[in-house]
């Protein structure tokens, strides 16, 4: 029987999310909670399981496809005569089942069986212990062989595991509960040739034809080149990936069935990626041979321009000037998704919160010794200390001093929230824009475990595993622009959040001690507050705590 699968609610309340790429293809097999996709949300990049043990029928969405959560996006082929489960639906990326309703069969037969699961983005077991298995990620799996159980891996090294040809079930994972990431593939590739790459392309190696020059009278001559190009192939029907069919239709402009291949699957014809672009190359190496060839002949139109006009007339360029340079450079980014919902939150944020910025300068001389003491007892427990735990802490004795720092506007209620939890955010730039994962009890927590918290989340951030928890409930945020050299800046309130506390680099500059003029190490600080809850006064006392707490590393010792 055919089963219909409908894109689930991967958020809280998502409407919509974005299809990032299919890991199936028509015709393969499939086991239940396989992941089939990978579908962003507002945050984070999640894997959508099959509901059902079966083959995949068809892809219904395009990659980079907008698709309307409860539209169908793929269909498989099952032998079941009814589904023992409801609809499912992939984990929020919190970590949170979202559950759907039971299916007719299941309220006849009164199960109390909660309907859907899906792919845990953050998994907090080792791969061997989970149940669900990796499909192969390329056609030599079977040969290398496969884990026991699932790979747990971001959505970004699997892509790189696809583009690299490395099967990804073999990958030692290094990050958090053995989770592969991007550096564990490339290390992969670089111990081993990846699958497809050759010292020659396979299109030179096709090459079959031979092109010649044609004369003013439009007579054949002789032959003036040897520039080949493959045998157009001639088929009623192919099969192949919907990015596939994509690519050669919108940028290519190739027709499939006229790609090449010797590969089959289901007795059809199959057409990769791969072989379009080495057949449209092809096609453009042996169209720029013409028209030099041509040039040769026609005394009154130059060689170099006729080449690369005709170079260009086949990848297909409007816009060529009489150099041949493309007169249009500009490039269009889709604003969607992650980069949206930045920019949602600090329109809102700043148009909403009126914001004021207090700076500050500290001599953070001793703290630069003190963490140049422990930095590498810390590497001997395996804890790479930066300046961030010790900023962590003085931030949380200033916030327990000033707890007007810490807080939260109830606009409905007419009340503000002074927060009792210390919830630290840290500022994160990543590919695809800034994000904030949030330790949990700050206050609670030594210096290497701050330390090791940190560099997690930050990692999980980074590749797009990030659980939607590990980004909410903050009630503070702290913002390092000093590690790319800024110094000042006006950092935007993460609301509902009424501060955020930004660090400038740490730098050698005059400094006055005991009446002498020294060398010190100088930290610049800009806290921004929402004006509507904190007063000037109250954002000058909080950031003179954190300086003497700076100012002082043994008094962290106290806290």
């Amino acid at each position: 029987m055919v089963r219909e699968f409908e894109l689930p609610d991967v958020g809280e309340g998502l409407t919509e999310a974005e299809i990032v790429s299919w890991l199936v293809e028509p015709g393969d097999a499939v086991s239940e909670d396989q992941p089939v996709a990978e579908v962003e949300t507002d945050k984070a990049v999640v894997e959508v399981p099959a509901p059902v043990n079966g083959s995949v029928r068809e892809l219904l969405a395009d990659p980079g496809e907008m698709v309307p959560v409860g539209d169908v996006i793929i269909t498989f082929d099952t032998d079941e005569q009814s589904s023992s489960r409801g609809r499912p639906s992939a984990d929020d990326i919190d970590g949170e089942p979202v559950q759907d309703e039971q299916t007719d069969a299941e309220v006849a037969a009164g199960s109390d069986e909660p309907a859907g699961a899906g792919a845990d983005p953050e998994p907090e077991t080792e791969p061997a212990a989970a149940d669900a298995a990796e499909p192969p990620e390329t056609a030599d799996a079977a040969e290398v062989g496969e884990l026991e159980g699932r790979v747990f891996a971001a959505p970004s090294a699997r892509r790189l595991a696809r583009e690299l040809g490395i099967d990804i079930g073999v990958v030692a994972g290094s990050g958090p509960g053995g989770r592969v990431t991007e550096a564990d593939v490339s290390r992969a590739a670089e111990n081993g040739q990846p699958a497809g790459a050759t010292a020659e392309s396979e299109a030179d190696a096709e090459l079959t034809s031979a092109t010649q020059r044609v004369d003013a009278n439009g007579t054949t001559g002789g032959e003036a080149t040897e520039t080949t190009t493959p045998d157009a192939a001639d088929r009623d029907r192919t099969l192949a990936a919907p990015a596939t069919r994509k690519f050669a239709e919108e940028e290519e402009g190739i027709d499939l069935d006229a790609v090449p291949t010797d590969e089959t699957k289901d007795g059809e014809a199959f057409v990769s990626e791969e072989h379009v672009r080495e057949y449209a190359e092809a096609q453009r190496r042996a169209q720029a041979a013409d028209a030099e060839a041509v040039a040769g002949s026609d005394e009154s139109v130059d060689a170099g321009t006729a080449t690369g006009a005709a170079a260009a007339a086949a990848r297909g360029d409007a816009d060529v000037d009489a150099e041949g340079e493309d007169e249009d450079k500009d490039e269009r980014v889709p604003y969607r998704g992650v980069r949206q919902t930045i920019g949602e939150q600090m329109e809102r944020s700043k148009f909403t919160a009126p914001h004021v910025t207090h700076h500050d300068e500290v001599d953070v001389t001793r703290l630069v010794e003190a963490r140049g003491r422990l930095k590498d007892r810390a590497e001997e427990r395996g804890t790479k200390l930066t300046y961030m735990p010790f900023v962590f802490k003085a931030v949380v004795a200033g916030l327990r001093e000033h707890p007007i720092i810490n807080s939260q506007l109830d606009e409905d209620a007419g009340e503000i929230l002074l927060k009792g939890d210390y919830n630290i955010g840290v500022a994160t730039a990543t590919d695809d824009g800034l994000m904030v994962p949030v330790v949990e009890g700050a206050d609670r927590k030594g210096m290497l475990e701050l330390a090791d918290e940190m560099r997690e989340l930050i990692d999980a951030a980074r590749d797009r595993s990030i659980a939607r928890s590990d980004m909410q409930g903050g009630t503070f945020t702290v913002t390092n622009f000093g590690a790319i050299g800024g110094e000042y800046a006006t950092p935007i309130i993460n609301y509902p959040e009424t501060a955020v506390l930004g660090l400038g680099a740490i730098k050698d500059r005059p400094w006055v001690v005991d009446g002498e003029v020294e060398a010190r190490k100088v930290m610049t600080l800009s806290l921004s507050i929402d004006h509507r809850v904190i007063d000037g006064a109250d954002a000058a006392q909080f950031v003179n705590t954190v300086k003497q707490y700076l100012e002082e590393p043994e008094l962290l010792l106290l806290e």
